[in-house]
């Protein structure tokens, strides 16, 4: 019965963590986002400090800002959510987001469109 009890923990105690996991992904996916987003938007407009905006918005959503840098007229943004365990970068979620003005691909453009039979 011991035994049992102890498997059930460690299950639950492991949903726990893959839950919690996923969680904060999420919380630095939206954050490196929302920033990137500021940053570019920023940059287009010719306003100074578009990294620093970055940094602002995705400190407003919880996160950390760990990079930044424009490259033409993209916006590069890496944010982190959570705790380093250890030391080792446990527990930590890093993403870097993409943002900036569409690329022309060609669509509504005259480009000629292939019908499905």
């Amino acid at each position: 019965m011991l035994a049992v009890s102890a498997v059930t923990l460690m299950v639950g105690l492991t949903a726990v963590a893959v839950g919690t996991a996923a969680v904060t992904r999420h919380r630095a996916e939206a954050a490196a986002d929302l920033g990137a987003i500021a940053a570019a938007s920023a940059a287009l407009r010719g306003q100074p400090g578009a990294c620093a905006q970055a940094g602002e918005v995705v400190r407003a959503n919880g996160a950390k800002l760990t990079g930044c840098r424009l490259v033409g007229a993209d916006a590069l943004v890496t944010a982190a959510v959570g705790d380093d365990a250890f030391g080792r970068g446990w527990g930590v979620a890093r993403v870097t987001a993409r943002a900036g003005p569409a690329k022309h691909t060609g669509v509504g453009s005259g480009a000629r469109r292939v019908r499905a039979r």
